[in-house]
């Protein structure tokens, strides 16, 4: 009998590839998404709400909205998650899926949080070398975009650019394939988990605080 789990779902790959590549002991159960209420888009990926609910109609899952403020307090934060979850918890779901790859502070962070909540976090790319992961995406058939990047990081033109081996290959060495360190992050609108592909448009790139490139993507 498979466990119920929870994905942690922000519309970008590692979400994607961490449901993917779900082990078979798991059957997902829904989608949990951070909001920002304020702006209706995806916290930091800047994805509006409407594309987020196509993809959880496209992958015929349920979606549920940590719905946040732009910038809630830790405390804030986390009272909101755990909301969330107890509708989970509710139904004897008590796994939750993420795609952190190697931040280890941030899976410690996690899994004492969930641990308060009497939950468990489940990793499934965790320690999964990146380069090949990323390959393996693309040429599993996934399709995606870089929706924002961090110009601390890496150059404001790829933003809106799809994620491919051309892509790759344009990377700066110092950027992670994945953009575990957060130098970029993605929409992902089409690959085999999908019944359908999401239709969108790129719209005009904007900078957030002299830091941040990102594309209206609608």
């Amino acid at each position: 009998m498979q466990t119920p789990t929870i994905i942690s779902w922000s519309g970008g790959k590692d979400g994607l590839m961490a449901l993917w590549k779900l082990p078979v002991e798991y059957r997902a159960a829904a989608l949990l998404t951070n909001m920002d209420v304020e702006q209706n888009r995806a916290s930091i990926h800047r994805v509006w709400t409407p594309l987020i609910q196509m993809q959880a109609a496209a992958l015929g899952l349920s979606i549920r909205f940590v719905e946040l403020p732009s910038k809630p307090t830790n405390v804030e934060y986390e009272a909101r998650v755990a909301a969330a979850l107890a509708h989970f918890q509710a139904q004897n779901i008590q796994h939750v899926v993420y795609g952190d790859l190697f931040l280890e502070e941030i899976r410690q962070y996690r899994d004492e949080y969930l641990q308060r909540l009497g939950m468990v976090g489940v990793y499934p790319l965790w320690g999964a070398d990146t380069h090949a992961l990323i390959r393996e995406f693309i040429d599993a058939g996934f399709k995606a975009v870089i929706t924002c990047v961090d110009l601390t990081q890496l150059d404001g033109s790829f933003v809106g650019r799809t994620i491919d081996h051309a892509l790759l290959n344009d990377l700066p060495d110092s950027v992670d394939p994945c953009g575990e360190n957060g130098e970029f992050h993605t929409f992902v609108y089409d690959g085999p988990l999908f019944k359908q592909p999401i239709p969108f448009t790129l719209g005009a790139v904007e900078t957030d605080d002299q830091r941040f490139h990102w594309c209206d993507i609608r």
